[in-house]
């Protein structure tokens, strides 16, 4: 059971609601994704008051809840997944962010999306609506429990995809557990589990803290240790004949992106990216080549990066999807792989040794006039000879459209990609300069792009800069978080909605059952969702595009191109199409998958 704090033992008592909204505040969170709940209503209320808008989303689809005299509500809470992926989606933009949920059910609805936060390393702080600590003491038989007395069977679960726990029962360390949970997620890049129960809400804390601001440096290397990896680096990279940059998700999630630019423009390295890190580079540079995933590369990498006598990795992510079905070929004898908490030369680790302390020391000690510049490829969104044909009749092809869409892209997009074939697509478009890539290659939760795409625009807005939000998702997986839409429209969002109609889950299909039934969806008239969800008249638009020559005219028509208003694109593409990456990836993973044991 909580306990009181004697106001006058306080030198600035505030409630402790109070405190953790100022903290998420002060990480630079403008907005809370999550769905109400009888265990967190009050906790809401401290929101607005301390700078925090409430996302919500739409209780019809999502979130149902009645109760009578005898408590016993009955809940269906499908927003909270989605505005879990939302939370992802507005982490990725902003770097950090929060969803609040309410206990069990609400909570168990977000951890598919909490989960894969954990696994792509995006910092989501999950705060818990919990009953109060008298209720968890007594064991009483309340809603949205098991049963069986059990308050602690949910947190549990969390703890395997949570990097740090606070449980603020008590007034007295609740504000330190709180400043240690947030500062864990930040620097470790990783979702943090918080549980606030009822009764804890008002409680009377220390509001002093808030003076100091949350410290939120990564911690430093030890300087000998930094100095002789450094050191090694550079004897590798000075010798080198053939030397290659190639970036992934990680450097992007521990903030190291000024670094990798200051290399890859100083070195003049050829540079490659994999999938998970498109976005990482500035595609527009001259020595930038390409995507490299093994056997699913841009024309051209695969022969590169794996001839390399010397490959600086940049926060890898070795993935089935993320190579291609494990065609990444590239040796470890050749290989310096820098992490957020370890550097591994060859076969030598050394742990504790922060890649952000090294790249920035190597950058600044590396002698250019012993750093061997070879030739890399140039992508340049060309489409193939084959598929320049764009008359009436031409249907769209996903070897025509990427490159297409890589012209049509403007400096500063934001791009966000569902799993299947449009993850796999977007590896054959270059970029323009500063375009942010979403996506989610290692946990693959289909209908994650589109609450992504919900968070990632909200965030865009808050930050005022004048970025498109597009999304690209397949019809398949849209049906299963369409009702985020609706929440785009609420708040005024303005993205742009590639719908790929092509009969339903075509990475299934590659991988098993190309035309069995369980791969089959039913048809929907996508044009008509915004009127379903509410559009004010003249408030969105709508297209079709069955052909190559309607596909370009629509990208060349500069009223779409503006983003003035929130648009859908139904965009008709033939079901047994797939890029080629795509087709190499899921043949792989059938085999992996028939492998006896």
């Amino acid at each position: 059971m909580a306990t009181e704090i004697r106001t006058s033992e306080l030198k600035d008592p505030i409630d402790l609601a109070e405190y953790l909204f100022r903290r998420l505040h002060e990480l630079g969170i403008r907005s809370v994704a999550g769905v109400p709940g009888d265990y967190n209503l009050v906790a809401l209320d401290y929101l607005k008051p301390n700078g925090l808008s409430w996302v919500g989303n739409c209780n019809e689809l999502n979130a149902g809840e009645t109760a009578s005299m005898h408590g016993a509500p009955t809940t269906i809470r499908r927003a909270d997944i989605l505005q879990g992926y939302a939370a992802d989606g507005y982490a990725r933009i902003k770097g950090i962010s929060a969803i609040i949920t309410t206990f069990g059910v609400g909570e168990l609805s977000a951890i598919n999306a909490i989960a894969g936060a954990f696994s792509e390393y995006v910092s989501v702080v999950h705060i818990v609506g919990m009953p109060s600590t008298l209720s968890q003491r007594d064991g009483l038989l309340l809603h949205h429990t098991l049963g069986n007395g059990n308050f602690n069977v949910f947190a549990n679960m969390s703890q395997e995809i949570s990097c740090a726990m606070a449980k603020l029962n008590d007034p007295h360390e609740a504000p330190a557990l709180i400043d240690y949970a947030l500062t864990k997620c930040w620097i470790e890049s990783r979702p943090v589990y918080i549980t606030l129960p009822t009764d804890m809400v008002q409680k009377k804390v220390e509001g002093a803290r808030l003076q100091t601001k949350l410290d939120l440096r990564d911690p430093a290397n030890d300087p000998a240790k930094e100095d002789y990896v450094v050191d090694v680096v550079l004897k590798y990279l000075h010798a080198a004949k053939r030397p290659v940059i190639l970036v992934d998700a990680c450097a992007i999630r521990h903030r190291v992106l000024d670094e990798v630019h200051a290399l890859v423009e100083k070195s003049k390295l050829p540079t490659f990216v994999a999938p998970m890190g498109k976005g990482a580079v500035n595609e527009s540079l001259a020595n930038y080549g390409g995507v490299y995933a093994g056997d699913g590369s841009n024309a051209g990498v695969k022969e590169v990066v794996e001839s390399a006598d010397l490959v600086l990795s940049i926060g890898a992510i070795k993935s089935d999807f993320n190579t291609a079905g494990f065609t990444y070929r590239v040796s470890q004898l050749s290989t310096i792989d820098f992490h957020s908490n370890y550097v591994t030369v060859r076969f030598s680790e050394y742990p504790g040794v922060r890649m952000k302390g090294v790249l920035r020391k190597v950058i600044e000690r590396m002698d250019l006039s012993k750093i061997s510049v070879t030739p890399s490829p140039q992508p340049r969104n060309a489409i193939e000879p084959g598929e320049q044909d764009i008359s009436h009749d031409q249907i769209i092809t996903h070897a025509w459209l990427w490159p297409r869409i890589g012209q049509w892209l403007q400096a500063k997009d934001i791009v966000i990609t569902e799993t299947g074939t449009a993850n796999f697509g977007i590896w054959e478009t270059r970029f323009p300069p500063h375009v942010t890539a979403l996506s989610q290659v290692l946990w693959g939760s289909i209908g994650y792009a589109v609450g992504a795409t919900q968070g990632a625009a909200l965030a865009a807005q808050e930050m005022g800069e004048p970025r498109r939000t597009i999304l690209f998702v397949g019809d398949g997986s849209l049906q299963l978080t369409v009702q985020e839409i609706s929440t785009m429209l609420r708040h005024g969002l303005k993205p742009i909605i590639f719908v790929i109609c092509n009969d339903g889950y075509t990475i299934e299909r590659y991988i098993h059952g190309m035309d069995e039934s369980y791969n089959d969806i039913q048809t929907w008239r996508h044009t008509e969702l915004f009127s379903v969800f509410g559009a004010a008249p003249h408030s969105s638009k709508t297209y079709q595009v069955r052909t190559k020559k309607e596909a370009n005219e629509l990208f060349r028509n500069a009223d779409f191109s503006a983003a003035h208003q929130i648009q859908l694109v139904e965009l008709y593409m033939p079901k047994e199409d797939a890029p080629k990456a795509l087709k190499e990836t899921a043949e792989a993973s059938a085999k992996t998958n028939a492998k006896d044991s």
